[in-house]
């Protein structure tokens, strides 16, 4: 099913050059794919960007008057995952599943246990609908945002100086910092002009991105910068020669509803030109603003035709998918450490499950005895709780113990695609079919079970130094072990 095309990628890491598959899609069928480029086509590199983030919006706050303390933080890239909540009336992070079911609750540093949780969440559960109180932190740019807002909460909480305070996290000069040192904050690779220009023969190719067109265009030059082409011995190409179209300013997500007036860039000046531009596509244009219908309509294509390439959840992914039909890729560049920690961890989950069930499937209603499973309940818990650390202090991306997150179920509903990176797409013929796996419910996946041997979850999912939340189990057990 796998086979890459070029040794591009050895045996050892080919699961993280696949890509997954939520919806069937076949490649043959589609007549363009389209870019986002922060976090796409241009990759940051992690942590030193999410600490450059940081650090400005630090010394943002610090200028406008937060105390000088805040300086001595430190980002720390083991604290914040993306999909967290948080609550501006408590000052609480929270990791939630699709249904508002709170998974871990961190206020500040501090991670709440299940009694604590329920004095201030009844039934645990919030209302995620109630946008004004409850903020979404789902994009990699809110990583070090993620991180920021628990570091102010743990130092006004402890600081007998402030009985009340305002969290206002305002980003610094982030780009122009980075365009001071491309190579520390971008990685550069090579693969990319080689998978555009292949793109390029099998399809239109382009570009919508929300950036301004003086930073895309130091970006996408630093990302073409090479002495040759798609390949050695080819000559080199400037970086607008693979899109077909190139989109600035697009201000997704209003972008695929609504839109904005299209205007053409004078690519001397960077500024608009004046009126709205109304004329056929032209090859080397870069446009300003516009909407998904005028893309449809310049590249004479219909929703299912396209392919978008995004990292943002809701501003790429779920709005593309429900306004316009288009299919749609995710980049999820934590999907790497994800598929390691689950694959190197979860054998030993699941043999304990399995145990723990093999002690269980012979009884039923007339049954008395009750079999001593409590070692095994510990170890479970102790195991997943372990598993949980390795991926971060606030635990997998994808779940919380056997829970899937929020994040998980958007990925899950709204992503056609999603792969660590797009780049994994060059190990895939344009003429191949991504077939989705047969989703079962939970009584077919019983009987399938019951006839064939049992494998480990195929679903993917860093650190308190004891158990403080573990949810597969009620708070009345978890009051009991603290007496």
């Amino acid at each position: 099913m796998f086979a890459p095309s070029e040794p591009l990628c050895d045996i050892f890491s080919i699961s993280f050059c696949r890509v997954f598959v939520n919806r069937s899609l076949a490649m043959e069928k589609i007549k363009c794919f389209g870019f986002d480029m922060d976090y796409t086509l241009a990759v940051y590199k992690s942590p030193e960007y999410e600490s450059l983030g940081f650090d400005l919006t630090v010394e943002r706050l610090v200028h406008i008057g937060y105390p000088q303390e805040l300086l001595n933080f430190v980002y720390d890239p083991a604290f914040p995952t993306r999909g967290l909540v948080f609550d501006t009336m408590h000052g609480n992070l929270l990791k939630v599943d699709a249904y508002g079911n709170i998974l871990v609750c961190a206020h500040g540093f501090n991670f709440m246990r299940g009694p604590e949780i329920r004095e201030m969440y009844p039934n645990k559960f919030i209302q995620r609908g109630d946008t004004e109180r409850f903020y979404i932190l789902n994009t990699l740019f809110n990583l070090p945002e993620t991180y920021l807002f628990a570091c102010l909460v743990d130092f006004f909480t402890h600081c007998s100086k402030y009985t009340r305070f305002l969290i206002k996290a305002t980003l610094g000069s982030l780009k122009e910092k980075t365009l001071e040192n491309l190579e520390k904050y971008v990685v550069k690779d090579g693969k990319l002009p080689l998978l555009l220009s292949r793109m390029n023969e099998v399809a239109k190719v382009f570009l919508a991105t929300n950036s301004d067109y003086k930073y895309t265009e130091k970006i996408m030059t630093y990302l073409f910068d090479f002495p040759h082409g798609p390949k050695m011995g080819m000559p080199h190409r400037p970086w607008q020669s693979y899109f077909d179209l190139i989109l600035v300013d697009a201000r997704k997500p209003v972008f695929f509803g609504e839109g904005t007036v299209l205007r053409q860039v004078d690519t001397t000046t960077g500024r608009l030109k004046i009126g709205t531009y109304t004329g056929p596509l032209q090859h080397g244009i870069v446009y300003s603003g516009g909407s998904s219908d005028i893309v449809c309509d310049l590249l004479g294509a219909k929703g299912k035709d396209i392919v978008y390439i995004g990292d943002h959840i809701f501003g790429d992914i779920l709005k593309s998918k429900k306004r316009q039909g288009w299919r749609t890729f995710l980049v999820i560049p934590e999907l790497a450490q994800e598929l390691h920690v689950w694959t190197d961890k979860s054998c030993e989950l699941h043999t304990l499950i399995v145990d723990t069930d093999a002690c269980l499937q012979h009884l039923d209603s007339s049954s008395n005895e009750r079999p001593d499973i409590s070692s095994l309940q510990r170890r479970i818990k102790k195991v997943t709780h372990d598993m949980d650390m390795c991926y971060g202090m606030m635990g997998s991306l994808f779940r919380s113990g056997s829970r899937q997150t929020l994040f998980a179920s958007q990925v899950m509903r709204y992503a056609d695609l999603y792969a660590a990176s797009f780049i994994n797409l060059l190990y895939y013929p344009f003429s191949y079919l991504f077939r989705a796996a047969h989703v079962l419910v939970s009584s077919e996946n019983v009987l399938t079970r019951s006839i064939s041997e049992i494998q480990p979850p195929n679903l993917f999912p860093q650190t308190p130094q004891e158990i403080t939340h573990c949810h597969d189990e009620d708070d009345d057990e978890e009051e009991e072990e603290e007496e």
